[in-house]
């Protein structure tokens, strides 16, 4: 199997690898210290601004949106991969150039489904990187993993939409710059059950919605982005916010889901492989009872086991882009699914090891492998939980190989 690339997209991942060196790697330190020290920890760290300025300028940025040249850069989804895979190798990597989620679901949604008017308020800013989003579908009292459970309830009256209420785990909307959420809930609960939901555009400001609380994921609130819990208290919107028809909203989720979830595999690489050379650094500069770590032999199976582990997510990870290019995201969901139980695995397995080779440092905020271990464990869940996708997958397989 071979991915070849253009001369641009080769241009672009050598780009996109010097601007981290030169400049995402050495702020990780100087972002997280701002959030730190600050009398409130939702707030913006200045070098964010700064970077994402110098990246636009580059024309480094909205890489992601494959089909849409309007908006982006018109790659495929094989070709954003070595990009996204850049960009998570730092947790604030993919954010500097536009391309981090929720924004990145978000946009997609607003570009294949979006009104006019919808495109002009809302699409427009967040491919200028003038504000950010969420996206709220998640509920505390329910199975979400199932999105038929779903209980929020969107009501048309009149001219408007009122929805009612409790959603949690609304990736970005406590960060400051979170200005408009796309809500799913249900709009006929007597309709056939893939067809009771729709999606609606919710602004961060309208009466009755009440952000609750950050949640918390292993102690960390992820500030300055967060996870929030909401309730939705007879809000209402005008019904031009509904996002495509009524009953289409997990048919848009779908659509979503797909390209956002192997976006997370892609940027899960980028953080198993830079563990993978942290790893090799620290075993080479440290000693321990009398020779180097590098020269103990579990610890050189854990590198080798480590980097087969990362190469074989990786082809499998090109290979569901591929598929999804040639085909469709819907004819591409066995890869998807595969990919989607594999690297988050695969990254947490690997920044474990590294964590172990790292000792107390591993544990600490002195390096990025305590937030990468984080992130790896909750994308195990975040779009779908593992045993959907095996379930999902195995469904799948039996039915194209039994006899």
């Amino acid at each position: 199997m071979k991915f070849a690339y253009s001369d641009k997209v080769d241009s672009l991942v050598a780009r996109v690898e010097a601007f981290m060196s030169d400049h995402v790697y050495p702020a990780e330190q100087e972002y997280h210290d701002y959030v730190e020290n600050s009398d409130t920890r939702w707030v913006i760290p200045p070098v964010m601004e700064e970077l994402k300025k110098k990246a636009k300028s580059e024309g480094l940025w909205n890489l992601f949106l494959a089909e849409f040249e309007d908006y982006g850069a018109g790659l495929t989804n094989l070709e954003y991969a070595p990009l996204s895979e850049t960009m998570g190798r730092s947790m604030i990597g993919s954010e500097v150039f536009n391309c981090s989620a929720p924004d990145t679901g978000n946009m997609e949604v607003l570009a294949r489904y979006g009104t006019q008017a919808q495109k002009d308020d809302w699409l427009i800013p967040l491919l200028n990187g003038e504000i950010r989003s969420a996206f709220a579908m998640t509920e505390p009292a329910v199975a979400s993993s199932d999105a038929t459970n779903i209980q929020c309830t969107i009501d048309r009256q009149g001219d408007e939409y009122v929805i009612n209420g409790r959603k949690w785990w609304t990736s970005g909307a406590p960060d400051p710059r979170c200005k408009i959420m796309i809500v799913m809930g249900k709009t006929d609960v007597n309709a056939p059950r893939h067809t009771q939901q729709s999606q609606v555009l919710v602004p961060m400001d309208t009466p009755g919605v009440n952000v609750l609380r950050p949640l918390k994921v292993f102690g960390s609130d992820d500030a300055p982005h967060g996870h929030a819990e909401i309730v939705f208290e007879d809000v209402r919107v005008p019904a031009s916010n509904i996002i495509g028809a009524e009953g289409e909203g997990f048919a848009i989720a779908q659509g979503r889901l797909g390209p956002g979830r192997i976006h997370h595999c892609m940027r899960l690489i980028g953080c198993a492989q830079r563990a993978v050379e942290l790893m090799c650094d620290r075993v080479e500069t440290r000693v321990a009872f009398g020779k180097k770590l590098s020269e103990q032999g579990s610890i050189r199976e854990d590198v080798a086991k480590s980097i087969c582990e990362v190469e074989q997510a990786r082809l499998l990870t090109l290979k569901a882009a591929e598929r999804m290019d040639e085909i469709s995201y819907k004819e591409a969901r066995d890869l998807i699914a595969m990919i989607k139980v594999v690297a988050p695995m695969m990254a947490q397995t690997v920044i474990d090891r590294a964590i172990q080779a790292h000792g107390a440092m591993g544990l600490s905020q002195d390096t990025f492998l305590a937030e990468a271990f984080a992130y790896a464990r909750t994308v195990r869940l975040a779009d779908g939980p593992d045993q959907v996708h095996m379930n999902s997958l195995g469904k799948q397989i039996i039915r194209r190989y039994a006899a």
